[in-house]
């Protein structure tokens, strides 16, 4: 089983199109960070990384971030394991700071539908933040999405299922350093 399994997700790689090498990647983190420190620099923050797709990038982008900032985590999906998502947003860990009367920026992977960072973003609001942004490593082209738009996205891409830089499929490969779709999608 394990040595099918992993000539499976091979293929699935060796056959999958990059739509964003590291170089590009980087840059697009570059981007994040420069906007992000125009706006937040001055204000003590707290960067709330989306688990598990905004591990990397949120970890990438703190290594650019030069100025005083807490960082915590929310553990919330509509995905799972699936390929589609599902309507109902399913919480697995709520932050463990304060966040009340402060700032907060949400860093996900990837702004697809919106479902998911839209109801992360309003609990927040809900629940005493002074405000709240958000920031995605990419955004996702297509029309299907809800009212609200990430205030700091650092690339676009296509509207097809993608892996990598936090992303995964169905599980695994979110360690890659850069992000690719799977053929046929």
């Amino acid at each position: 089983m394990t040595t099918q399994k992993i000539q499976e997700l091979n293929n699935i790689l060796e056959e999958a199109d990059c739509l964003l090498s590291s170089e590009e990647l980087d840059n697009a983190i570059d981007t994040l960070a420069t906007q992000i420190t125009k706006d937040l620099g001055d204000k003590l923050p707290i960067v709330m990384c989306v688990m598990n797709g905004g591990l990397i990038p949120t970890a990438a982008l703190l290594e650019k971030l030069e100025f005083p900032l807490e960082l915590d985590y929310v553990h919330a999906t509509r995905y799972g394991m699936e390929l589609e998502g599902q309507i109902e947003l399913k919480w697995h860990s709520y932050p463990q700071i304060d966040f009340k009367g402060r700032h907060v920026l949400v860093m996900d992977d990837i702004f697809d539908q919106g479902h998911t960072l839209k109801a992360i973003v309003e609990w927040f609001k809900a629940n005493g933040a002074k405000s709240v942004s958000s920031a995605t490593t990419v955004n996702k082209l297509h029309d299907r999405k809800v009212e609200m738009t990430p205030e700091y996205i650092g690339a676009e891409v296509e509207d097809r299922f993608l892996f990598g830089y936090g992303m995964d499929y169905k599980g695994y490969f979110r360690n890659l350093k850069g992000i690719y779709a799977v053929k046929g999608t």
